[in-house]
């Protein structure tokens, strides 16, 4: 009997050749996706997160970075001979002590040490030796009493039927029945959201002060604070924002434990918007339960311009706007393709460090165009960055039938084909940017802060969190100091006859200049 080798014909031993080459060939396509994700997840844990590219490294002859990098010819640096070292004192020390307050402690011999050893005779002053030092005076806590004196006139007390009784005028507190002042419930704010201090952290750092102040109280007063004083100049902010013609917009993941209808473990949604480059900065965070492209819809109506975003499909869904793209995210990709590929890595002929130049070579244009005018950007981009995206263009068309779909080169060069006209969107007005980087820094805080107070409690809280973090943000944006600005709000918001009326906060909007000296930073 043969054997069921020997039974086969010749084209049914091609044919199993080819299906094992086939799944030889899918096998080691999944092995080296697995090993690509292996190696990027290292990365990411123990690497370093920069994106940024060493000039020395992935030089094409296309953009011919060499040159513009080598000293020109003919041109020696210059030399400069050191014949010794030392510590230098002067410039940026004085310059940075000159913004605190200074405390001089002054020495002096006693009367009865001011004779010379010598001859015995009197001494006197003749210079000073001067040593600086810096000194923290820690927080403190203490109790200001509040007194007003109620007057009656003695004359109407003997003679008159009745007696007015003046009363001296008193501010109005920031949080009526409680022991919240202006400054603490400011500071409980800036702990949580500009420094990540948690609660229950605050309490402890109270308690080391002499006094004992429940989490659940700070809690109470975030929440009245924000409800009561911050979420009417939210409002204002977002008029502020929907009047603008550029924006910028971002989303991230919230946890809240108390979400009717959703279990603890459920993810609910912050989503941020902000203006863009040379306007008032403002930025808005907005809690919502889910991720659905109905809530930057609902948000933005009425807003109609130029939208930055990353590649979530949910911004489709709002209307008479032009989404521009992020370079940041398709630059990215190529970046984890490299890191990905060791044997790739200061290579410049692989296909991912090619990506990667066409890339940089756009962000190089837009940082010699930083200080340029809108309309001089524009004519720069359409004379300069029009031919490189033309290029990159074909270069991608070219590398798509060349790649593996599902390698992380694949996914890199698949974004940029299909963010196609949102990547480009940038060339039609001068005053867009090239990436989305400003949402990105704005919601940098809130994700930092997260992993430190990890969840919010309720939607309540959340969307209280949502506000202080807005007005927060928008203030640092603006070059105030965070603690001073919102001293002074819930200083003065409660003195105003109506703080809901939107026309009465303009003063106190985190870019007006007629607040005080004492909120903006040194």
């Amino acid at each position: 009997m043969k054997n069921e080798t020997e039974s086969l014909t010749l084209e049914q031993l091609q044919q199993q050749n080819e299906k094992l080459e086939q799944q030889n060939t899918e096998l080691s396509a999944k092995l080296k996706w697995y090993e690509e994700q292996f190696r990027l997840a290292q990365q990411k844990r123990f690497g370093a997160s920069s994106e940024k590219t060493h000039p020395d490294q992935l030089e094409l002859n296309l953009f011919n970075e060499a040159e513009v990098l080598a000293t020109p010819e003919g041109q020696v640096p210059e030399m400069e001979k050191v014949s010794y070292e030392r510590r230098k004192t002067s410039g940026k020390r004085e310059a940075d002590l000159s913004k605190l307050p200074v405390e001089t402690v002054t020495y002096t011999l006693e009367e009865g040490k001011q004779i010379c050893a010598c001859c015995s005779g009197s001494l006197h002053e003749m210079t000073t030796e001067t040593r600086s030092e810096i000194a923290v005076v820690p927080p403190q806590v203490k109790v200001i009493r509040h007194v007003r004196q109620v007057y009656a006139c003695r004359h109407c007390e003997r003679h008159g039927l009745q007696t007015p009784i003046v009363t001296a005028p008193m501010p109005n507190p920031v949080y009526p029945g409680s022991l919240a002042s202006p400054s603490a419930m400011a500071h409980v704010m800036c702990q949580k959201v500009v420094d990540s201090q948690p609660l229950y952290r605050q309490e402890q750092q109270f308690a080391r002060m002499g006094y004992t102040l429940s989490r659940q109280t700070m809690a109470n007063w975030m929440v009245y604070g924000a409800e009561q004083w911050l979420m009417p100049m939210i409002a204002e902010m977002k008029k502020h924002l929907l009047q603008q013609e550029t924006l910028h917009a971002d989303e991230t993941t919230l946890q809240v434990l108390r979400e009717p209808g959703k279990s603890a473990e459920a993810t609910s949604y912050l989503w941020l918007y902000r203006t863009g480059r040379g306007v008032p900065p403002a930025v808005v965070y907005d809690y919502q339960r889910t991720r659905g492209g109905e809530h930057p819809r609902d948000f933005l109506t009425g807003f109609k311009g130029y939208l930055h975003v990353d590649a979530y499909p949910g911004y489709h869904k709002v209307k008479d706007v032009t989404l521009v793209g992020c370079w940041a995210h398709a630059r990215r990709k190529y970046d984890e393709a490299l890191k990905a590929a060791p044997e790739a890595k200061g290579n410049p002929e692989t296909v991912a460090a090619q990506g990667l130049a066409y890339c940089n070579q756009l962000f190089a244009l837009e940082r010699e165009l930083k200080e340029a005018s809108p309309e001089e950007r524009h004519k720069a981009r359409a004379e300069r960055s029009r031919p490189v995206l033309e290029a990159y263009h074909v270069w991608l068309r070219q590398q798509k039938s060349r790649t593996m779909p599902k390698s992380l080169l694949g996914q890199a060069i698949a974004y940029s084909l299909n963010q196609w006209d949102k990547l480009t969107a940038f060339l039609k007005d001068g005053r867009l940017e090239l990436d989305n980087n400003r949402s990105e820094r704005s919601i940098k805080p809130f994700v930092i802060g997260r992993k430190n107070w990890l969840f919010a409690n309720t939607p309540r809280g959340a969307k209280s969190s949502a506000a202080v973090y807005s007005v927060i943000e928008s203030a640092k944006e603006n070059g105030l100091h965070p603690f001073r600005y919102l001293k002074y709000l819930f200083e003065q918001l409660p003195q105003l006859p109506d703080p809901q009326d939107l026309k009465t906060l303009e003063p106190y909007m985190p870019w007006s200049s007629s607040l005080p000296d004492t909120c903006r930073m040194p």
